[in-house]
């Protein structure tokens, strides 16, 4: 099976860096999904919520404000302002979930695309 190396660094340094089988990502024309060998790109990111799922099909939630993404065949870059994970198997799920709200809401981002946001966090929240 192909991987696809993926990278999410903020202003704090490196967050996520991973091969993973696929990462569906918030642009700003809509959520797209990345697989390993996809056409190059660059794109902005919205807010939203970026969804890793990994080698061992676990899945990782991230939520972020805004930033952008590099895409190339072997390798995904997303560089974003800030961002929380929301699932994954070392968050703190509730503590995760305000974080990620308030990071949200805080954005300079259309109120459509914050309430989707916070829909999914809330969405992902309760499956846990």
């Amino acid at each position: 099976m192909k991987l696809l190396k993926l990278e999410i660094v903020t202003p704090d340094g490196v967050i996520f860096d991973a091969e993973v089988k696929q990462v569906t990502l918030p642009g700003s024309e809509g959520e797209f999904g990345v697989l390993p060998e996809h056409a190059t790109l660059v794109s902005l990111l919205d807010t939203g919520v970026i969804v890793i799922d990994q080698a061992d099909n676990s899945e990782v939630a991230v939520a972020i404000n805004s930033g952008y993404v590099k895409v190339d065949e072997e390798k995904t870059t997303c560089i974003v302002d800030g961002a929380v994970a929301i699932s994954g198997e070392d968050s703190d799920l509730a503590l995760a979930l305000e974080k990620a709200k308030a990071l949200l809401k805080s954005t300079e981002a259309s109120n459509t695309a914050i309430a989707s946001a916070v829909s999914r966090i809330e969405r992902i929240g309760k499956s846990f």
